[in-house]
């Protein structure tokens, strides 16, 4: 077993969670970071599994096509090792024997980092929903265009 710290408190989960759209071949899979407050590893699972099923469901999409939601299960269930606030480390990785070049390669630059990348639409099956848009749309009606589409 992992070192498990006898103060530890906080755990991250990886919860899969996958979308599917009637109609449409593809599905989509989204991995979401979840922070876990628990005093056992069991505990942290547990509520980790918990959440995962909690955000399961179903909608029907602006195009009308039935969207599921389900709950795959976990990819990483890791403990954090330090209390939480400004510059504790959360996670780590070790590689080794990584070349000037590959590990250039692997940094990102700072223009790249998914907090500066611009909002841009899914160019999967439309799983939002029709609910959510429907309210929006009557709502705030200058952020739709003549034909009903967002475009904001």
């Amino acid at each position: 077993m992992a070192y498990i710290p006898k103060d530890a408190e906080w755990y991250l989960a990886d919860i899969v969670m996958q979308i599917t759209v009637d109609g449409h071949p593809e599905n989509i899979v989204h991995t979401n970071l979840i922070l876990i407050r628990a005093d056992s590893p069991e505990q942290a699972y547990e509520e980790a599994v918990k959440l995962g099923a909690e955000g399961e469901g179903t909608w029907q999409n602006p195009d009308d096509r039935l969207v599921r939601k389900r709950f795959r299960g976990l990819r990483t269930l890791g403990v954090i090792h330090e209390k939480l606030e400004h510059g504790a480390e959360l996670t780590y990785c070790e590689d080794r024997d990584m070349d000037e070049a590959a590990i250039v390669a692997w940094v990102t630059p700072k223009e790249e980092l998914g907090v500066f990348s611009p909002i841009e639409p899914s160019k999967g099956p439309n799983y939002g929903s029709r609910e959510i848009q429907d309210k929006l749309r009557s709502e705030f009606p200058h952020l739709f265009d003549s034909d009903g589409r967002r475009i904001v």
